[in-house]
């Protein structure tokens, strides 16, 4: 039988305050998963693949990534193809969460197949609005396939 552990979230926001808001916000809803944080794209892509630092037997593969599109090294929509392209990645659901409002980003991240893009909220409240519905919807409605 596979590992029953708790979902896990990986966040990939090179923003420092935007993953501590984010945990904040998951906490605030009593989300007991584990939460793991990456800080740009070629971090992600090391983490998914078990390459670099993240070379370990305890680095777990995610049930869900939420994704911001303007980092460094890689960003998020080269990530999020890298993602999508590969066989092994690819039913990893992927949530962009991001300041960007531009249609042009919304339209090529659905274009490489994110699940989902929502735009940051301003205030907390409105945050942890977001990571409850997040949090409701793909550990709650979904089915998700197993690690």
């Amino acid at each position: 039988m596979k590992n029953s552990r708790a979902p896990l979230i990986l966040m990939a926001d090179d923003d420092a305050d935007d993953r501590m808001l984010m945990k904040e916000a998951l906490e605030e809803n009593n989300l007991v998963h584990i939460l793991d944080f990456v800080e740009d794209g070629a971090e992600l892509m090391g983490y998914l693949h078990k390459r670099g630092k993240f070379e370990r037997e305890d680095t777990l593969r995610p049930n869900l990534i939420i994704l911001d599109l303007n980092m460094p090294k890689i960003d998020g929509r080269e990530a999020l193809g890298l993602i999508k392209a590969d066989l092994d990645l690819r039913r990893i659901p992927v949530v962009v969460l991001t300041t960007s409002r531009a249609e042009e980003d919304i339209i090529k991240t659905y274009d490489l197949g994110v699940n989902s893009f929502i735009c940051k909220p301003v205030r907390f409240n409105e945050l942890v609005d977001v990571a409850r519905e997040i949090g409701n919807y793909w550990f709650g409605t979904v089915a998700l396939p197993k690690n």
